[in-house]
């Protein structure tokens, strides 16, 4: 049994795209995002702290290249075999935090397959404009400034351009999703049921 990771930056549809696969295939969806905070605020010793840039001036691509190195074994352990109990069926994992350097040094491939979500084809113009148009209040970016957006539109398209240059390195599926997102859902999904006995 494979569980499936769902990785990338930030607003480019990976736990919209999870949900649907949870639904979809009748797996769990785990929203690393949630754990994320949780070691955040109980166990602070573990350096995964997402707060680094405003309370240490950090860059984001810093930060993301932190806490991808700490919550890499961590994600190993959770999808050990040994350790997972198989009758519950595969998982599908969101998780923003895992660049593809690290899936591929904490050989996460032994349990999980990836893909990687990213925003990275347009200017950070471009997807302001995007993220604007689309934005609902129960996105975390609705209440921020036009000046916030603009600073975390930059840095969704640097990391993105990251990651996509790390997943072509590493031979790793990286979809585009800043344009032609239910069209590149559709077609994931219509994959994964195809290949659905790999994961069960």
């Amino acid at each position: 049994m494979k569980h499936l990771i769902i990785a990338g930056v930030p607003r480019a549809g990976k736990s919209t795209l999870s949900r649907r696969i949870a639904r979809q295939l009748g797996w769990q969806h785990v929203s690393m995002d949630a754990i994320i905070a949780g070691f955040e605020q109980c166990f602070p010793e573990t350096g995964v702290d997402t707060g680094l840039s405003v309370n240490q001036g950090r860059p984001s691509l810093e930060i993301l290249r932190v806490i991808s190195s700490r919550m890499a074994p961590f994600l190993h352990a959770m999808t050990d075999p040994e350790e997972y109990d198989r009758q519950n069926g595969p998982m599908v994992i969101d998780m923003y935090q895992l660049l593809p350097e690290d899936y591929v040094r904490c050989r996460l491939s032994d349990a999980c397959r990836v893909l990687y979500l990213v925003t990275g084809s347009v200017t950070p113009e471009e997807r302001f404009a995007i993220q604007k148009r689309y934005d609902t209040p129960e996105d975390y970016t609705y209440t921020l400034t036009d000046q916030e957006r603009m600073e975390g539109c930059r840095e969704l398209v640097a990391q993105s351009r990251l990651i996509q240059a790390q997943c072509q390195q590493y031979g790793l599926p990286c979809h585009e999703t800043a344009r032609d997102r239910e069209q590149v859902f559709a077609a994931i999904l219509e994959q994964l049921e195809k290949k659905r006995s790999e994961f069960e």
